[in-house]
């Protein structure tokens, strides 16, 4: 029957278009435009013609799934619709068509208003404003209408009821307002909403408007204050009965000032119980003797004024070998009662007072081993009573039931009451990065009955030590701990490492400690690492030392490097540097020095022996230089070879324990040495007053020129062209008749070495000179011919 149904409106509907003309489809539902979510319903497409009908929902849009119910009607199934639809019908084969739509939208039916709530806010005397606001329920997703309904009572008189509309915005709240005589006593009111889908209507509120009424918000004027109490203004469009005045400091909760909430009488309000040097916020409603209270006032604040500080700062003291640093903590303002100035520190050793900046928070002064320590803050009121410290203390043993843990976030300290008479006044708990007290002292001050201190101003993998301070009235014992720190981890780097070798075989070893920010915890030990021959030995030492001697160490070469440790284990190892332990060269040494002259005196001893010597002559011929400066450069031969044939040669007297007739002549073997700085210095060759000739040596003056022999051949020494014997025997000559041949040479050397002065004097000691005007550059001495006959 339903799909006959169809039919019969698709007929009808084709009908009235053919009877219309110019349309090429039409398109209708089952249902109307506005349907429910989720509702069932069916689209149908009516062609005016033969065509490929398709129909298309949706953006896009999309092509649906149809069903063909005759050449020119096709329909759609519509399934749980669960948004707003717009459904086309197309001529595939026909372009030039334009197709034809229908739009369906899905919502709700209203839901029925409730939570309706009125005030009734005075504007003046004679009338005033009712605020209504209710809530209107769920979102339909279509367009609503809602209405007030109110009906007014006034003494025995009803009024009519009206209403008042209100737009739809989306918002679950909606509200109204309307004026309201005050002379209406009572009014009924009922919110309706209604759609396309339907209506709903809330249930009837009736309210009495004096239980509903709040006067207008006051009005502050600006506060007179004082230190302890504040004067306020109050203003007010409509008298009231009650006014309610609230105050509180910054990050407090509101205070209500209780003689406030009572009859007004006056505009002008006394806020007293306040404290010095706040900064308060003042805030006011009011009331009538019915009703509700009005909204609050806007905040107003003000400054009391200072009072003098009303208690002593908590001062605490840090001494080191040189210098006392003294500490204090900023008072609050309960404590300061205004804006400290400055501090006044004074010693008990000295009448100086000291001014110290306001900024301040310590003050290092010269270490006094028993004095008092004072200090006091300064504001615009006067000084706080003075704060002493002592510096007479007491280092005892840490007594066994001083227990210090740690956990991740702070550091949990505790002690049992010394049983000694008297009974302490405080405990004090100080605290601070290990190796800097004097820069990071923290400290809390406890009561005397306090018998545990929890730290929390800890930074993780920050080594703290401390003490615990048992004061008395004139003096105090502590109690010192070491070595605490909340979390730990291995050290990020090792310690820089220098060495010294000292002595014969020890090596000194010192380091410095690492940054804070390294350390990572609390250093437990230092391990020193020795490498030789590529066996590592370990050495070990406590955090506290910073120098290590290793001693008795072989001659070797030494790699040395380092590590650090904390409680969580070893950090990585420090950079390897090298050393060297030599061999003891003392020992050799004392020998040679003593031994030495030992053998010098017996070659000197041994020399003295002819048969030495000549085996002496023998042995060293070798080691003879080949090559000697020519005589021919000297200055002598210079000088001959401008007056040859014209030269002497004098000898000199020598002395004699025996008469002789005449002196005979020796000529022997001589070197130029390298040329003197001076031209005009001559050498002379002389012969020595306690030279002899031998008692066989024949009284003749012969001058054997063959044992001048030239040495310049291949010498460096000379810059002159080198001179060949010839050129010697030819400048050098003798004034006897004739010269003597080879054999008798060699003969005179023989005589020569049998001569007196050669037994008599040391030739390693004094220099055998000849006297003369032989006057060469330089001359060495060769003794090889004089014994080349022996």
């Amino acid at each position: 029957m339903l799909q006959l149904w169809s039919v019969f409106v698709a007929v009808a509907v084709l009908a009235v278009q053919l009877c219309i003309g110019d349309k090429s489809c039409v398109i209708r539902s089952s249902t109307q435009s506005v349907v429910q979510l989720g509702s069932n319903f069916e689209v149908f497409c009516i062609f005016n013609l033969k065509c490929t009908g398709s129909m298309y929902s949706g953006q896009g849009p999309t092509k649906q799934k149809h069903e063909a119910l005759n050449s020119t009607i096709i329909n759609f199934k519509v399934v749980n619709i669960t948004e707003n639809r717009t459904y086309s019908c197309h001529c595939e084969n026909r372009k030039d068509l334009d197709p034809c739509g229908l739009d369906i939208s899905a919502g709700y039916l209203p839901d029925r208003p409730k939570n309706i709530s009125c005030i009734y806010k005075i504007v003046k005397n004679e009338s005033g404003v009712v605020v209504c606001i209710w809530n209107r329920g769920r979102d339909t997703n279509l367009r609503n209408s809602s209405a007030l309904w109110v009906k007014g009572v006034s003494g025995n008189h009803s009024d009519g009821s009206t209403p008042y509309k209100v737009s739809d915005k989306g918002t679950e709240l909606l509200s109204v307002n309307f004026t309201v005589s005050r002379s209406v006593e009572l009014i009924s009111l009922w919110v309706q909403t209604e759609n396309p889908l339907g209506s709903a209507q809330s249930s009837i509120v009736n309210y009495t408007l004096s239980k509903i009424v709040m006067p207008p918000t006051p009005i502050l004027g600006k506060p007179e204050c004082y230190s302890r109490k504040c004067i306020m203004k109050v203003e007010q469009s409509v008298r009231t009965q009650h006014l309610e005045i609230q105050y509180r400091t910054e990050k407090q909760t509101w205070t209500t000032y209780q003689d406030s909430v009572v009859q007004m009488n006056s505009s002008h309000w006394s806020i007293s119980s306040l404290e010095p040097y706040r900064l308060y916020h003042f805030r006011a409603r009011s009331k009538f003797s019915t009703g509700l209270w009005s909204e609050w006032s806007t905040n107003i604040c003000a400054w009391t004024q200072e009072e003098p500080p009303a208690k002593e700062l908590d001062v605490w003291l840090a001494s080191d070998f040189k210098h006392m640093k003294v500490y204090w903590k900023e008072a609050n303002v309960s404590v300061s009662r205004g804006k400290i100035l400055g501090y006044e520190l004074s010693i008990s050793s000295s009448s100086v007072i000291t001014n110290v900046s306001a900024n301040e928070r310590s003050y290092l002064v010269e270490l006094c081993a028993s004095c008092d320590v004072t200090v006091r803050a300064r504001n615009s009121k006067g000084l706080s009573p003075p704060a002493r410290v002592t510096t007479r203390r007491t280092e005892a043993k840490s007594p066994s039931n001083l227990q210090v843990t740690a956990n991740n976030s702070n550091i949990t300290i505790s002690w049992t009451k010394p049983e000694t008479a008297p009974s302490p006044t405080a405990y004090v708990v100080e605290w601070y990065p290990d190796g800097n007290k004097l820069e990071e002292l923290r400290w809390v001050r406890l009561g005397e009955n306090k018998n545990h201190a929890v730290i929390s101003d800890v930074q993780p993998f920050e080594c703290y030590d401390g003490a615990v301070y048992v004061l008395y009235n004139e003096s105090s014992i502590s109690w010192k701990f070491k070595g605490v720190a909340t979390l730990e981890s291995v050290p990020e780097a090792a310690p820089r490492v220098q060495e010294k070798v000292e002595g014969r075989n020890n090596v000194n070893i010192t380091w410095s400690e690492l940054d804070r920010s390294q350390r990572r915890g609390c250093i437990t030990k230092y391990t020193i690492y020795l490498e030789t021959m590529g066996n590592p030995k370990i050495y070990s030492t406590p955090a506290s030392e910073r120098m290590y001697i290793i001693k008795d160490l072989p001659p070797a070469e030494y790699r040395l490097w380092m590590s650090v440790s904390t409680a969580a284990g070893e950090g990585p190892a420090g950079r390897k540097i090298k050393f060297f332990i030599a061999h003891d060269t003392q020992a050799f040494l004392l020998p040679a020095f003593i031994i030495s002259p030992v053998i010098v005196v017996f070659l000197v001893c041994l020399c003295q022996n002819s048969t030495v010597k000549q085996r002496s002559c023998q042995l060293f011929q070798c080691l003879k230089l080949d090559v000697v400066p020519d005589p021919a450069n000297s200055k002598w031969a210079k000088e001959y070879t401008q007056d040859k044939g014209n030269m002497n040669l004098p000898l000199p007297p020598c002395s004699s324990s025996e008469p002789r007739e005449e002196e005979k002549l020796i000529l022997v073997n001589v070197e130029e040495l390298p040329k003197q700085n001076s031209e005009s210095r001559k050498p002379i060759l002389r012969m020595s007053p306690s030279t002899r000739l031998s008692s066989e040596t024949e009284p003749e003056s012969v001058i054997p020129t063959t044992y001048i022999k030239s040495l310049s051949h291949d010498s460096d020494s000379s810059d002159h062209t080198h001179t060949s014997l010839d050129t010697t025997v030819d400048y050098i000559s003798s004034h006897e008749p004739g010269n003597l041949d080879e054999e008798d040479d060699e003969e005179k050397c023989g005589e020569f070495l049998d001569m007196p002065f050669i037994s008599n004097h040391n030739i390693f000691i004094e220099p055998l000179v000849f006297g003369g005007k032989l006057t060469l550059d330089a001359v060495k001495i060769d003794c090889s011919d004089f014994f080349q006959n022996a």
